[in-house]
């Protein structure tokens, strides 16, 4: 299972470039692609009780720079399936798949007669997964709150890698997902903490406030839960054998544009959002010189928290 007070790193390059091989499919996408809505509920980093997270600020830009940058994402993501012990044969859904990279590693671990399905519901970035689908490997459009299109008890896993911490109404999730489990299946999970924000979170409140920029909404939200909740709210759905554990990620970032390319992309155009451009320049060079003090030899060091967790479907 998960190994305790274990540190991941991650390097994320100065490199990254905006790609323009997928813009062409992601502009053609069929209208019910783009019927993605919004939540309005929530905690940020500013202590706003309700910061709006809004699905409708991705764009090709933003999910192009994701399937650069969420190398990050996909390191700590197999992490996650380790503890989850996926093996050949079985079929498995992953809720918020993004570009389909995590996926497509897990299609290799249930080869040749497994399956993975890939729902997200960012029309872009399933563009982008699309290119991956292959026999076995399959990507649509699909939100975690509406399961409808599986049936009852078709996987033997279903995992939510840095997604739970979007999702509003997280008993209805889980609901769905103990659905189309099987008896015996597993879910796997992780999730940001607000009692315990990211280091990247507590250095944009302080540019914020060195900037001298004063906001009424969340520029960084996020819908996290404390790891006692987060069990409370698994068993709650009818799940057993709950482990969870708080892991600290460590990133290197070769510059603050890095850093912020990486949240903004991550968080789906939600990040800094609803600042004037002028705000945002005063707020990014404030960024600058804050991190710099975090600045070694490998990069810039900020760290990353996250609650991971596994439980099962009960056999009877």
């Amino acid at each position: 299972m998960f190994s305790h007070h274990r540190q991941q790193e991650n390097f994320i390059s100065s490199t990254l470039t905006t790609r323009n091989i997928y813009n062409g499919v992601a502009t053609r996408l069929r209208p019910e692609y783009r019927n993605i809505c919004a939540v309005d509920r929530g905690e940020n980093l500013m202590g706003h009780a309700h910061a709006a997270i809004s699905l409708e600020k991705d764009t090709p830009e933003l999910a192009d720079t994701y399937e650069e940058a969420s190398v990050v994402q996909f390191d700590h993501g197999k992490i996650l399936i380790d503890a989850l012990r996926i093996g050949p044969g079985e079929r498995v859904l992953d809720i918020g798949s993004g570009t389909g990279r995590l996926a497509q590693y897990v299609a290799g671990i249930v080869a040749p007669t497994g399956e993975v399905f890939g729902i997200d519901p960012l029309g872009y970035r399933v563009a982008i997964a699309q290119s991956r689908a292959s026999t076995g490997l399959s990507f649509s459009v699909g939100r975690a709150e509406d399961l409808s299109k599986f049936a009852d008890g078709q996987f033997d896993v279903v995992y939510l890698n840095s997604v739970f911490h979007w999702i509003e109404d997280k008993p209805r999730v889980l609901r769905e997902i103990f659905r189309v489990l099987k008896a015996g299946g597993r879910i796997g999970l992780n999730t940001q903490d607000p009692s315990k924000p990211h280091q990247s979170r507590l250095l944009v409140r302080a540019a914020l406030a060195r900037a001298g920029v004063q906001v009424d909404g969340a520029v960084h939200p996020s819908l996290g839960v404390d790891g006692e909740t987060l069990e409370a709210l698994v068993t709650a759905a009818g799940f057993n054998g709950y482990r969870g554990e708080l892991r600290t990620l460590v990133d290197f970032h070769a510059d603050a544009e890095t850093l912020i390319r990486w949240s903004a992309s991550s968080s789906f155009g939600n990040f800094l959002f609803g600042l004037s451009d002028t705000e945002q320049g005063h707020v990014r060079a404030m960024l600058a010189e804050l991190l710099e003090d975090k600045r070694t030899p490998k990069g810039i060091r900020v760290e990353r928290y996250l609650h991971f967790a596994t439980a099962q479907k009960p056999l009877a």
